[in-house]
């Protein structure tokens, strides 16, 4: 079995390509904090759910939805979430602009154009 190559030759030459696959590691998101029961959220979902992501700010400000209950534990330096939704941009691991409600979709990219226009190129 000369010609079989070993198992940690074969495993140093896939650990690049998985690397090369995987999925980027964003500098900036932008998290919207949502609550059970919250009508203004199912809007939000129903009229830019699914179109955010192909924009040109969902493409710079990936989108990341989690519950205002049940706030994971890298987003608690996030302060006076009171309202649902709220849409936090994060970059850099600080808080860059928030969005608070979501009154139909004219206010939310007027605003969300407001805070992209205030992030920097890198970390």
């Amino acid at each position: 079995m000369r010609g079989l190559p070993s198992l940690a030759a074969l495993a140093m030459a896939t650990v690049p390509a998985l690397w090369a696959g995987a999925a980027p590691v964003h500098a900036a998101e932008l998290v919207m904090v949502e609550a059970r029961g919250c009508p203004w959220c199912v809007k939000w979902h129903r009229d830019l759910g699914a179109i955010y992501p192909k924009t040109a700010e969902g493409k710079r400000l990936p989108l990341r939805v989690v519950r205002l209950e049940n706030l994971p534990a890298d987003l608690r330096f996030i302060k006076n979430l009171r309202y649902a939704p709220t849409f936090v941009a994060i970059a850099c691991g600080r808080e860059v602009g928030r969005i608070t409600g979501y009154n139909g979709d004219d206010m939310f990219w007027g605003e969300l154009s407001t805070i992209t226009k205030r992030l920097t190129p890198a970390c």
